[in-house]
């Protein structure tokens, strides 16, 4: 396996054009940590009862298109990063499916959205950020919107549960914060049950030494990031949406003590994907991101 120091960050990249803002993001990110950037575009099997000749021109036409995106693409990044190193590469299979394999020897896969509906999403078979958000081995870089980067200082917003992987997502945060000169904002919702006899502040006051002790230590590396705490009351993902409205990025963990919308993705980055005011990093928990 690929050592950690060297790997890269992928972007996928779509046909018939690239994702400006995915781009600006993969490239910046590269260059900021000082790794290849590898751009990777899936070339889908033609449908079935094509014939053999078919079959080929069909093949051959999504590899045309595929170098022609690809060079868009590097040409973009490098108009941001003339000295980046850059490689490309047209891979055959389904694009999630391609992406997942990728992401077994990446730092991170950045993928752009088309911000499809959630029926959409389930019904198009050209939707990734879910299904790869959901398997992928490394951290998945979402850019349906841009990184605010008016807000002075600038900030990224982590989401905090108490589970594996949000422990995971602040571990990040920390990294694309430092990386970024940013504050970090950790937050932790609390979704008041219908029946709660007890008093709330107490509760919000428990959450809020918990979501300390989960950040406390965390920051030896980076002593230069500003941590701020902060407990909401109300549903994760309206409250965190609201939080991301002039945030470089949230950061979540890939499953939390939530629901579940099938596919290993919790219910909370699901949702996020739709209703997020920045770029959307989900975060696999520590097995799952094996170096």
């Amino acid at each position: 396996m690929q050592p950690a120091a060297r790997r890269p960050i992928v972007l996928g990249v779509d046909a018939p054009a690239p994702t400006p803002m995915a781009v600006a993001w993969a490239a910046d990110e590269a260059d900021r940590a000082g790794r290849t950037l590898r751009l990777v575009h899936a070339v889908s099997p033609p449908p079935f009862g094509f014939t053999g000749a078919e079959w080929v021109g069909s093949l051959k036409e999504q590899h045309r298109e595929g170098g022609v995106v690809l060079d868009r693409a590097a040409l973009l990044a490098r108009e941001r990063h003339p000295d980046l190193e850059i490689t490309s590469d047209t891979v055959e299979g389904v694009t999630d499916q391609v992406l997942c394999e990728e992401s077994r020897h990446a730092e991170l896969v950045v993928v752009g959205s088309r911000r499809l509906s959630h029926v959409e999403e389930w019904l198009s078979a050209s939707s990734v950020t879910v299904p790869l958000s959901a398997q992928a081995r490394c951290p998945v870089v979402v850019v349906g919107a841009p990184e605010h980067v008016t807000e002075q200082p600038p900030y990224v917003v982590v989401g905090v549960d108490g589970s594996r992987s949000s422990a995971a997502a602040v571990d990040f945060a920390f990294d694309l914060a430092a990386r970024r000169g940013a504050r970090l904002r950790a937050v932790w919702v609390w979704q008041r049950p219908v029946i709660w006899p007890a008093d709330d502040h107490d509760a919000v006051q428990t959450l809020r030494r918990q979501l300390s002790e989960t950040t406390a230590g965390r920051g030896g590396d980076h002593p230069d990031v500003r941590v701020t705490h902060d407990v909401l009351v109300g549903h994760p993902v309206e409250q965190l949406a609201a939080a991301s409205a002039h945030a470089l990025a949230v950061v979540v963990g890939r499953r939390g003590h939530g629901g579940f919308t099938g596919m290993r993705l919790g219910s909370v980055p699901h949702g996020l994907l739709h209703h997020a005011h920045c770029p959307v990093v989900t975060v696999p928990p520590p097995a799952d991101h094996r170096r």
